[in-house]
């Protein structure tokens, strides 16, 4: 496990060799690098995987240690890796969804001046996420949660050239610093606590000297997840992400299926010994998780930009992931981290195909009819909606019925009504885009018409490699089956410490015919959400035009966006720019700038009284040199 190093070292390279001689290589050795890189990546992590799986699950655990990073008395900190079940999760997410998506970008972003630029960047994003999974304390997580915070900023604005892309960028990197004050006040309570930032010393420290429900480790845990809410795009620091698909299609899908907006889920599911011993913050995280899921899939009901509909639904099912963190069910929570991974990142790129084939268009009130010449990309993304929709066997209903399930065993009535209720609008939203898109009359333009097209290869791949795991990837979770729960059983090392504190309050052993009950209940609201998407958007067309003005203040409201933007706008951003020009023009500007322009004037106002006594005349300096002497006389006759 010492060369874990590599892992991360070697996206870092593609980034370094097409940053700096992208330009003057072929597009051929650009993708070469950026996507081998990846791969190898890949690679290696599969051979870390298959040497954990050799030794006992208690000891599944390696720490390789770099070097020293920094020493101050007896705080040290190193650069070192923490190589266990929950890490290599996340390594193989990473790296394998990563992995499709750069071999897709090679088709997507062909045509694109900024080729070299753009893998660069995507590779250095699957670094910095690397690093963060896999530091083995807070302060190395932050430098990987700071870089994929950087990277955001570089390809949500990578086309610059467009003022709102450049806005975007700006947008999330500006609310990610908002979360990321939070996360460091966490850091510094955590190391002020525990004297140390390391997660097994930390974890340890607060077993053996805290007690369940401590309020420095409520501080501490509630300003990690205001961290979270930033990164992971929950309420109130959600509206950085929807802006986000200003950037490429490929883009959106690495930030919101494998890099970035999962890096606050995992924090909070690394932590989970100091959550479990926080139930204050774990009702929070999990109230937190319960309302975003089904507040931001009432905006993706209204919502025609098909991208934007994806947008909101990530932050809808981030929110199912904290909801399952929240009521103690971690297991469950990085299950639908992993799932989540495969469906919408196919979910991204089959957008992408169809954007790509209309030639840049993202209104889906300008597509439809579309499943016969697009077969590939039909099929494939529907098996992606099924996924996300949870219907029986595609892998989002095993993980969101988890979540579920887990919610009401823990005593969480209300928000498993949420959470059920987000399901349903979640099935409906996602077949209202396939019915708008793939189906009825063609409402394309006739240019777009005459264009359309199937992908290439290399986007349609990795779009059939990511049908097929959003079909099995549940099948490791088998609830009711001998051998299932293989990533339970597979996870159950890194949250044991959690479950003896959460045990107390965790759910009986269920009979087989109640999980069943409840599986049965999940699918059938999935059912009903796709069978009103139907009767709107195939049965009756002109039904959402009739409600939309039956019903005309509400459908504002909705299709606004609650007018969150707005608020931020008139609350926060332009009170804040008010202030910035008020210091900057009587600050900066007439004290500052004064006081300095001040001190020139004085002196070059004393500098031309002195000059006029340089006269040049000799009789001038003859009579000063006896005035003077005559003052010292009297000067000194005087004392």
């Amino acid at each position: 496990m010492e060369t874990a190093w590599i892992v991360p070292a070697l996206p870092f390279a593609g980034f370094v060799v097409n940053g700096l001689w992208g330009r003057r290589l072929p597009k051929t050795w650009v993708s070469l690098v950026a996507c081998g890189a990846m791969g190898l990546a890949f690679a290696w992590v599969l051979c870390l995987f298959w040497r954990l799986l050799q030794v006992a699950p208690s000891q599944r655990f390696w720490e390789p240690v770099y070097y020293t990073w920094m020493r101050v008395g007896e705080f040290q900190v190193h650069v070192s890796f923490l190589v266990d079940p929950l890490s290599m999760v996340m390594m193989l997410v990473v790296t394998g969804v990563g992995f499709l998506i750069h071999v897709y970008s090679i088709g997507y972003m062909n045509d694109d001046p900024g080729y070299s630029r753009y893998f660069a960047y995507l590779n250095l994003f699957a670094s910095a996420m690397l690093l963060l999974v896999m530091a083995n304390n807070l302060l190395v997580m932050f430098v990987g949660w700071e870089g994929v915070g950087l990277c955001s900023y570089l390809l949500i604005g990578f086309w610059y050239e467009k003022q709102s892309a450049s806005d975007a960028g700006k947008k999330a990197f500006i609310v990610n610093r908002i979360g990321d004050f939070g996360f460091l006040l966490g850091i510094f309570l955590t190391f002020w606590t525990f004297g140390s930032l390391n997660f097994r010393e930390i974890f340890e420290a607060a077993v053996a000297h805290h007690a369940v429900g401590d309020t420095v480790l409520v501080g501490i845990t509630l300003l990690l997840f205001v961290g979270a809410m930033g990164k992971s795009a929950q309420i109130p620091l959600y509206v950085w992400l929807p802006d986000a698909m200003e950037g490429p299609t490929p883009v959106s899908a690495l930030i919101h299926a494998a890099t970035m907006v999962t890096a606050g889920v995992y924090m909070v599911a690394r932590c989970s010994v100091l959550y479990a011993l926080s139930p204050l913050s774990m009702g929070f995280v999990a109230m937190i998780g319960a309302v975003t899921a089904v507040f931001a899939a009432s905006i993706g009901l209204v919502q025609n930009d098909i991208k934007r509909v994806l947008a909101y639904s990530t932050v809808s099912q981030l929110g199912y992931m904290f909801l399952g963190c929240g009521v103690g069910a971690f297991v469950a929570g990085i299950f639908h981290l992993m799932t989540h991974a495969f469906f919408k990142a196919l979910l991204f790129l089959g957008a992408g195909s169809v954007i790509h084939a209309l030639s840049g268009e993202q209104d889906m009130q300008h597509m439809g009819g579309l499943r016969r010449s697009l077969p590939v990309t039909f099929t494939t993304l529907l098996m992606g909606t099924l996924a996300i929709a949870g219907i029986f066997p595609f892998a989002g209903f095993f993980s969101k019925d988890e979540i579920l399930f887990e919610t009401f065993m823990t005593g969480h009535i209300t928000l498993y009504v949420l959470a059920l209720a987000g399901a349903g609008l979640t099935a409906f939203y996602m077949f209202r885009l396939v019915f708008l898109t793939f189906y009825g009359e063609s409402r394309m333009d006739s240019h777009a018409a005459a264009h359309v097209h199937e992908a290439p290869k290399t986007m349609a791949i990795p779009l059939m490699i990511l049908a097929v795991l959003s079909l099995v990837g549940g099948w490791i979770q088998v609830p009711g089956v001998e051998g299932g729960r293989v990533l339970g059983r597979f996870l159950e090392p890194v949250f044991h410490e959690a479950a003896r504190f959460l045990r107390h309050h965790g759910p009986a052993h269920p009979s087989l015919w109640v999980e069943g009950a409840f599986m049965a209940l999940s699918i059938a609201v999935a059912l009903v959400g796709i069978f009103v998407a139907y009767r709107f958007y195939i049965a009756d067309p002109q039904r959402p035009v009739r409600m939309a003005q039956r019903f005309s203040r509400t459908y504002r409201w909705v299709f606004h966006k609650y007018y969150v933007d707005e608020v931020y706008q008139a609350v926060m951003v332009e009170p804040l720019k008010h202030a910035a020009k008020g210091l900057h023009q009587w600050v900066d500007r007439r004290t500052i700038d004064g006081a300095v322009d001040g001190t020139g004037n004085l002196f070059r106002t004393l500098s031309g009284l002195v000059r006029r006594v340089q006269t040049g005349v000799f009789p001038h300096y003859a009579l000063s040199v006896m005035a003077g002497a005559c003052l010292l006389l009297l000067f000194i006759m005087a004392l």
